[in-house]
């Protein structure tokens, strides 16, 4: 009996061992994995920023960033509360913290949350040296002279960072086939197209390059005016230029309608003078939806909708 008993006291304790001995290794492989980080290079600083693989806090300033994470299901810390598109109205939520304005960021709110990630773009772009002293910092700005090359550059980022390169991958791969099928729509009317940003009772002018060149530069509508010039507020016209530039196709981006005005895009558009055009004259205007278009392109989500929008024009 005593025999026995030895044998099975020593085969439990050998049996924990292995078990304490398993518990160990895995503790190791996660605190392993919390620890790893990558180092990423942008065109705001020349030194490479360190950026912990799947960052727990993260801050974000981009809504076009907000919704690919937000559609990849990574939950963000702090967002700027003011000017958030509806359909990211979730994120208006008091769990979130609200960390300032988009121009306005609040420094002590950002640095009490002590967050792993800082995400910006070009609003914020100015700040990008007092924001990387509270935290690593990433810019994901569109370089909108080659929009499709930039935009796929920031989401393999954010999927490497996230650990989503593959998820990124599919929805690359099903983005660039909607691309290609409304790009063959809309080579094969073959018309021009003039895209106006109303801003409270002025008009500027997009062309090739510009912000809102997604529509000439990916998609296909030829330039109604091939000598716009590429400026973040446009080239600023008149309704005479819009006449005598006789577009076949006019895209709004209705910017009142997002950051306030007292003038509405198709009240300020639709005048005597554009009447005379052949998009007014063919029903061919087009009122962007400004939530997609100014507040946050570069998007999962944003690109998608803008490629839809661009693909019922010509439906």
């Amino acid at each position: 009996m005593k025999k026995i008993r030895l044998i099975l006291i020593t085969a439990l304790v050998a049996f924990l061992l292995a078990a304490c001995g398993s518990n160990n290794e895995s503790n190791t492989d996660k605190n392993n994995g919390s620890n790893e980080t990558i180092s990423i290079t942008h065109e705001l600083d020349k030194d490479p920023v360190t950026v912990k693989k799947n960052p727990e806090k993260v801050v974000v300033f981009d809504f076009g960033m907000l919704d690919t994470l937000d559609k990849m299901g990574i939950e963000v810390t702090g967002v700027p509360q003011a000017n958030i598109p509806p359909y990211l109205s979730k994120y208006e939520d008091s769990k979130y913290v609200n960390v300032g304005g988009l121009k306005e960021p609040d420094f002590e709110k950002i640095a009490e949350i002590g967050p792993d990630l800082i995400i910006i773009s070009g609003r914020q772009a100015e700040l990008y040296e007092d924001l990387k002293e509270i935290a690593p910092t990433i810019y994901v700005g569109l370089d909108t002279s080659k929009y499709m090359e930039s935009f796929k550059n920031n989401l393999k980022l954010i999927g490497e960072i996230f650990g989503k390169e593959d998820m990124v991958e599919s929805e690359l791969k099903a983005i660039e086939d909607r691309i290609a099928a409304v790009k063959e729509k809309v080579t094969s009317i073959d018309k021009n197209a003039l895209i106006l940003l109303a801003n409270d009772g002025e008009v500027s002018a997009y062309g090739t390059g510009s912000r809102f060149g997604l529509i000439h530069d990916v998609l296909g509508f030829k330039p109604a005016d091939e000598n716009i010039e590429v400026s973040t507020h446009g080239q600023k016209v008149s309704f005479e230029y819009v006449l005598e530039t006789n577009p076949d196709y006019i895209f709004v981006v209705d910017r009142t309608a997002v950051v306030g005005g007292e003038t509405a895009a198709k009240d300020l558009v639709e005048n005597e003078l554009v009447k005379n055009t052949n998009a007014y004259k063919n029903n061919k205007i087009f009122y962007l939806d400004p939530n997609y278009w100014y507040l946050s392109g570069g998007g999962l989500i944003s690109v998608s909708e803008m490629i839809s929008e661009i693909e019922k024009s010509v439906e």
